[in-house]
């Protein structure tokens, strides 16, 4: 590590203390937060002008505060905190009915990331685990979540990753991605055999909240067990209605949790 990292990750602790400190405080001027932190006033005021040209704190009488886009931060973790909360029980309930792993996913930088899973009573071992990444074209979450983008985003994807062959069934041609994009976005539901994992089946439904995608949910186990009418009718009902079931309880948490009173 260089002096310039150890200058630059000192200057971001203290740019933090000041914001604990404005909020501890319920707004502050420079010498009160100087005081309260035992800092420079020249050192607080440098990092509060900082914050406040970024438009952190807005400033009353001299007095600073945390402005609206703490807010906006607030309310991203919020939900995506929230989802994980909602979508983990309705998991837990589809991996009891089907016997096998379930997975809630999400899309970060272009790439599937794992985010919750829960075994059910036959699931086989597999390589998921929470924050594990994969690529998207070669999952059935993947195509579920990416049937619900604009075409531009699927390309600007396969721009930045490609489409690597993980086995002998991963799509690896751009033209076929998107008309399987399509046709998955009519159907309600992806299907993944031995894309990713020989072996391995998958069935994914996307949870689209409002109008925007904010992950699926899938099943997945061996391809002895996932195929005929499981793999046509059965499990796809199932994660359809799981998915379903996810949207409506994150809407309506939505609106119960959005305080109307300021």
């Amino acid at each position: 590590m260089t002096s310039d990292d150890i200058v630059t990750v000192s200057a971001t602790e203290t740019s933090l203390r000041i914001v604990e400190g404005i909020h501890d405080l319920q707004g502050a001027g420079i010498s009160e937060l100087a005081r309260h932190l035992d800092l420079p006033k020249s050192t607080v005021h440098n990092h509060v002008r900082t914050l406040y040209d970024a438009e952190y704190l807005v400033t009353n009488d001299g007095d600073y505060d945390l402005g609206l886009r703490f807010l906006e931060f607030g309310d991203y973790v919020r939900k995506y905190h929230q989802f994980i909360q909602i979508g983990s029980s309705e998991a837990e309930k589809l991996a009891e009915q089907t016997g096998e792993r379930v997975n809630l996913t999400v899309e970060e930088h272009g790439r599937g990331v794992y985010v919750f899973k829960a075994n059910g009573s036959e699931a086989v071992h597999m390589d998921t685990y929470a924050g594990k990444r994969v690529p998207l074209h070669a999952t059935a979450f993947g195509k579920a979540i990416l049937s619900q983008c604009p075409a531009t985003f699927v390309d600007d994807i396969i721009d930045r990753h490609g489409l690597p062959s993980l086995t002998s069934q991963t799509i690896t041609d751009a033209d076929e991605l998107h008309a399987q994009l399509e046709m998955i976005d009519e159907q309600g539901y992806a299907v993944d055999q031995e894309e990713r994992l020989e072996g391995v089946s998958c069935v994914a439904a996307p949870i689209v909240v409002e109008g925007e995608v904010r992950s699926a949910i899938s099943v997945s186990g061996p391809k002895s067990r996932i195929q005929g009418d499981a793999l046509g009718t059965e499990l796809p009902d199932l994660v359809t209605n799981a998915a379903e079931v996810v949207r409506i309880n994150i809407t309506y948490a939505d609106q119960n949790t959005f305080d109307t009173s300021w």
